[in-house]
């Protein structure tokens, strides 16, 4: 029991007795409130050698020999002890003056602090000791607490559910609400599972993935409508593994080092578990080879033992390109998406990170919000059975390749097919063999200062057609045919066959992106 004004009170040996009316509901309140330190000064202003949470005692000489105190002296007076946080204040009567006086005790009501009237007999020292011991005493209390409780903690932290286990006792010891949230931010864990309102739980989210997205260790405190949170980082700076909240006010010695004892055994159980999860990332990056290799039924029982089954064919293949800061995050957030989404996600990291999802809009809205989250480039690939995972994976990193060409996205493979296979050779290496190929008469045109290049192209893309080539290029419908014949000799390639136009077309093609 913390030392406070009502335990003293409580104390025959001292005989104290409280003048402000106990029906005051202001003192009544004041009168638990702790007592840090007692002390006594018969100063006019004693303010600047106290401390908020103490308490004063005084013989009033500092209000004269006159057995009246001026109402405005006694008023100015304890005005300024509540405003410096004094708790409580005595005053010791037949040292100045008999009795306590009349304004002192207006003006303690006044102001709501509890005065109380130490009677001759007591001394100072007396009552300043008797607090002494119960500060002393809860003090010990408090240590006992605390020893307790951390070896209480250390015993739940090694039951099957050891993280877990460890939260909820950190709530029964400290009597209060206690949530995990986990690296996205989202209340993973709560004790007592309802404990808290909806809007307290968006709010804490809110305020937890922002300390995530910072990073860095990190404590802060979060005022709410109904009370007041303090949240903790768990993890090493540059890989968070969550955020400990908890519904709690300021948290005296005793509580701060229980706490301490949980952020380091929750983090050392998050860090296991980052541990483990490394180990199923290799093998999920083992069982991607496998599903590339057609062995779908080994696959399909690993996974349904570890994490669930895989998603019903047809199923489409994301090709994710992270950055490594941002790797480990986006791996965390997909295990919990696995978790919540039992056969609809299975994803490996190889040389790319590769998401299995179902062929339906479900799946590729798992993956636009992995994207926008994340501001990633990704390649989608079209529906396939298992047994063609190997096609659908390799359209994945053609998809993936166009789609780091521009800005953060998802690219579909379906989408690069219908643009045609000749379109495609605009995103390859093969311009520098276009460049060549049509060297003959870019050379040609930069000495002799002619349109052999421009008048080819204009052709071909008008089918072939000399008028409506030569309508284009504004000249004669036979320059435009002896222009074709000459360009056709430099190449030394008839014009006339279809394979050949295929080509020059192809090189135009290729260079177009340049």
């Amino acid at each position: 029991m913390p030392a406070t004004l009502r335990s003293l009170l409580a104390r025959r040996d001292l005989g104290l007795r409280l003048l402000t009316d106990v029906r005051d509901t202001t003192a009544a309140r004041s009168s638990d409130v702790p007592i840090a330190w007692l002390h006594s000064s018969d100063l006019p202003d004693p303010t600047p050698f106290l401390a908020a949470g103490q308490a004063l005692l005084t013989t009033g000489t500092q209000f004269g020999p006159d057995a009246e105190v001026p109402p405005g002296i006694a008023d100015d007076y304890v005005r300024r002890l509540t405003a410096h946080g004094v708790v409580a204040l005595g005053f010791g009567t037949e040292v100045v003056r008999a009795g306590t006086p009349d304004a002192l005790v207006d003006a303690c009501r006044t102001h709501g602090l509890p005065l109380f009237e130490v009677p001759y007999a007591t001394s100072f020292i007396q009552v300043a000791q008797a607090n002494a011991e119960s500060v002393a005493k809860d003090a010990n209390a408090r240590d006992a607490w605390a020893l307790a409780a951390q070896r209480a903690i250390s015993f739940a932290a090694m039951r099957p559910d050891g993280l877990g286990a460890t939260l909820a006792e950190l709530s029964r010891q400290l009597d209060c609400w206690v949530g995990l949230l986990d690296v996205s931010g989202r209340i993973d864990r709560a004790f007592p599972p309802d404990g808290i309102a909806a809007v307290e739980r968006t709010q804490l989210q809110e305020e937890g993935a922002r300390l995530l997205r910072g990073g860095q260790r990190a404590s802060l405190p979060v005022s709410t409508a109904t009370g007041g949170f303090t949240l903790q980082t768990l993890g090493s700076g540059g890989h968070l593994d969550g955020v400990l909240a908890i519904a709690t006010g300021t948290l005296d010695h005793a509580g701060r080092e229980v706490v301490t004892a949980v952020i380091a055994l929750a983090g050392l159980a998050l860090q296991q578990n980052r541990e483990l999860g490394r180990a199923r990332g290799l093998l999920r990056t083992g069982l991607l080879t496998m599903l590339s290799s057609g062995n779908h039924d080994v696959v399909e029982t690993t996974s349904r033992e570890l994490w669930g089954p895989l998603p019903a064919a047809p199923v489409r293949v994301a090709a994710v390109h992270v950055d490594d800061e941002d790797r480990d995050a986006v791996v965390d957030l997909l295990e919990l998406w696995v978790q919540d989404r039992p056969g609809q996600l299975f994803f490996a990291v190889d040389d790319a990170l590769f998401l299995c999802i179902g062929a339906d809009d479900d799946g590729v809205d798992t993956v636009r919000r992995l994207t926008e989250r994340y501001d990633l480039h990704v390649g989608l690939s079209d529906g396939a059975a298992y047994g063609s995972f190997a096609r659908a994976r390799a359209e994945a990193v053609r998809a993936l390749d166009r789609s780091l060409e521009g800005r953060p996205g998802i690219v579909e493979f379906g989408d690069l097919a219908r643009d045609g296979v000749l379109a495609h050779l605009a995103h390859t290496d093969a311009s520098d063999i276009a460049r060549a190929f049509l060297a003959p008469l870019t050379d040609h045109d930069a000495a002799a200062g002619s349109d052999l290049t421009r008048t080819v192209r204009t052709w071909l893309e008008q089918d072939c057609e000399y008028d409506r080539a030569a309508q284009v290029l504004g000249v004669h419908r036979h320059t435009a045919r002896a222009r074709v014949a000459h360009a056709g000799r430099l190449l030394d390639r008839d014009l006339g066959l279809f394979a050949t136009r295929a080509d020059v077309w192809a090189a135009f093609v290729a260079l177009s992106a340049d």
